[in-house]
């Protein structure tokens, strides 16, 4: 069974949340256009100044991903 890995983008300041929310579609138009699959996409609050976007994906696809996307950080999930 492949690990999952959670790529994340961190976004900062009073338009964090939206910021990070409009990223998802961009990440969601990657994937369908490299016909790339993914777990999960969606966004998480570390606090109301503070926000990640981010996808799961299935380490077989990871490099992919972080060479295209450059994400600022990863989880193994």
């Amino acid at each position: 069974m492949s690990r999952k890995i959670k790529l994340l983008w961190d976004f900062r300041g009073p338009d964090a949340q939206e910021t990070a929310k409009h990223h998802t579609i961009h990440l969601k138009e990657f994937a369908a256009l490299e016909n790339l699959t993914f777990h999960e996409i969606d966004i998480e609050e570390k606090n109301p100044m503070l926000f990640a976007a981010f996808i799961t994906v299935d380490e077989k696809d990871m490099k992919t991903y972080r060479d295209a996307l450059k994400p600022h950080r990863g989880e193994v999930g």
